[in-house]
């Protein structure tokens, strides 16, 4: 039971939620340009969560496997420092959670294989694996490359249907966003720069910038600000924390928070789409998130 749970820790169930609200995003704004939304299939969506919970799963699970050596000085308690799990077992787990990420993603379209889905899954396991392994403690390109498995993966979810939807430029949203949580996260051992805290909050400001363009450009400004507000509530006051005390402490606070808000900024999108429903749905993973993440590490 104890390695059972220490597997489960190397995933970051509370991080997986968020994957899952990425692609619900995705199918929303695919369903909204789509005129096939009729012919929305449960087959393909479940796959699609489940491609991401595998890809995210094994990102992360590989993350501890490549930062075993250094997590043995500045975090001990995690699995495989402490001795619970050996890092050949968890690189099994890696290495098959993102293999089933994307033969789940291959199987979305029963036709094409080799279709968009697929094509990103593959796209989005080697981005995480360039991360954990070489880019991760580079002060540009690592942020930036963490960012663009985001975006990818909401790319993910609007592969829904086997056309492209026009909106696929808004992955670049999530790249910003997740730039910032990973410039935050620098500090989380041994404490950050104000300078880099400013950088990430403009950062935040620019994110909801662009969505509430989106849904003002849409139309559905009524029903995306209180998604808005919820988000902005949950991102600044911890960061504000962080920049007046910017110690590991709060930054992990501050990391831990926009790393949860992600599934409000996905039902922002959805909601900026006019996808009401889509996004009452993503809203209800947040508790999820906020529970699992009371039992294992976010970060």
């Amino acid at each position: 039971m104890k390695k059972f749970i220490g597997f489960l820790r190397l995933t970051r169930p509370a991080n997986l939620v968020t994957a899952v609200s990425d692609i619900l995003a995705g199918i929303a704004i695919a369903v909204f340009a789509s005129s096939d939304a009729v012919l929305l299939s449960w087959r393909a969506i479940t796959l699609l969560v489940t491609a991401t919970i595998g890809l995210y799963g094994g990102g992360v699970v590989f993350n501890d496997v490549f930062d075993a050596e250094l997590d043995k000085a500045e975090r001990p308690e995690r699995p495989i420092p402490s001795g619970l799990i050996t890092k050949r077992s968890a690189t099994i787990l890696g290495t098959l959670l993102l293999l089933g990420g994307v033969v789940a993603a291959a199987a979305v379209h029963k036709s094409n294989p080799l279709s968009f889905s697929t094509l990103l899954a593959v796209a989005i396991a080697i981005c995480a694996i360039v991360y954990d392994k070489w880019m991760k403690h580079n002060a540009v390109m690592g942020p930036l490359n963490m960012g663009v498995c985001r975006g990818l993966n909401l790319l993910l979810g609007m592969s829904l249907f086997p056309i492209l939807t026009g909106y696929e430029f808004l992955a670049i949203v999530p790249v910003f966003y997740i730039a910032a949580i990973t410039m935050v996260s620098r500090g989380e051992v041994h404490g950050g720069r104000k300078t880099t805290l400013y950088g990430a909050a403009a950062l935040y400001v620019a994110v909801i910038t662009g969505i509430l363009a989106v849904g003002i450009y849409n139309g559905f400004a009524w029903g995306l600000f209180a998604c808005v507000v919820l988000f902005a509530a949950l991102i600044f006051p911890p960061l504000i924390k962080a920049i007046r005390n910017p110690t590991g402490a709060y930054i992990g606070k501050a990391v831990k928070s926009g790393v949860i808000a992600l599934i409000v900024m996905n039902a922002a999108w959805a909601a900026a789409f006019g996808m009401v429903y889509f996004a009452l749905v993503i809203v209800l993973l947040l508790p999820v998130s906020v529970s699992l993440a009371k039992l294992f590490a976010v970060t």
